[in-house]
Parts: structure tokens; C-alpha cells; sequence
């Protein structure tokens, strides 16, 4: 199926305490990224995930990315859709592009594009 959920990403005002409260419920291994301030989850089969700290004062939050074969395109679609660009096109060196974008109800989502996909590999 093209553009599955790849990654769902949690934003929370205390990161030690979604860690220590997600790894005790559901005993999922969390690997923290040196140097990137991000850590990724770990679930065995299905969709896994990241956890960060949340910039600002918001709210925590859940973002789910989906899988994209172009970035900067799907993100100016978004655009002509009337949905917002949030933030992007980025890059993570080393690990591929994304974008934060909103649909035309205000929901929320991420695109993702790693940049070695696993046919290349």
C-alpha cells in the first residue's frame, strides 16, 4: 500500500516521564540518539516511534508521519490542498527529510522520507 504510517512521534513536556510511564505499559525499548536529543521506540512488530522533548509551553502530543517518495512535493500539494506547512522541508543529516504539515480540518501529520530507502539498501 503506498504512504503507510511510518512513525508515530510523541512531543512531551516531560520526556523522563513519558519514557519511564511508556517502557513500564507497554515494555517497549527506547534507544536514545546520541547527539540528536531524540529517542527512538522500539515495538517489535508494527509502526515504532520517537519521543522529544516539546519545544515552548504547548500541550504534549502524539504526530503520526507517513511515508513519502518526495518531500518538497507532497509538501507543496499539501499547500494546493488547502492544508498548512508547519514546518519544513527538513532535513535530519543522516537520516532523511520530513515535514510538519496540517489538513484542511487543522489535523496534524508529519511526511517522512528516509534517505536510504530499504529497496536501495
Amino acid at each position: 500500500m503506498p504512504n503507510p504510517f511510518i512513525h508515530i512521534e510523541l512531543q512531551t513536556q516531560d520526556l523522563a516521564e513519558a519514557k519511564a510511564f511508556y517502557a513500564t505499559l507497554f515494555g517497549w525499548r527506547l534507544d536514545d540518539l546520541p547527539g540528536l536529543r531524540y529517542t527512538m521506540i522500539e515495538v517489535g512488530e508494527g509502526t515504532g516511534g520517537g519521543m522529544m522533548q516539546a519545544k515552548g509551553d504547548g500541550r504534549s502530543h502524539w504526530i503520526p508521519f507517513i511515508a513519502v517518495s518526495d518531500v518538497q512535493g507532497t509538501t507543496r500539494r499539501v499547500a494546493a490542498l488547502g492544508g498548512s506547512v508547519l514546518k519544513g522541508p527538513a532535513e535530519v543529516p543522516g537520516y532523511g527529510w520530513y515535514s510538519v504539515l496540517s489538513d484542511p480540518t487543522g489535523a496534524t501529520f508529519g511526511i517522512w522520507k528516509p534517505e536510504i530507502t530499504p529497496d536501495a539498501a
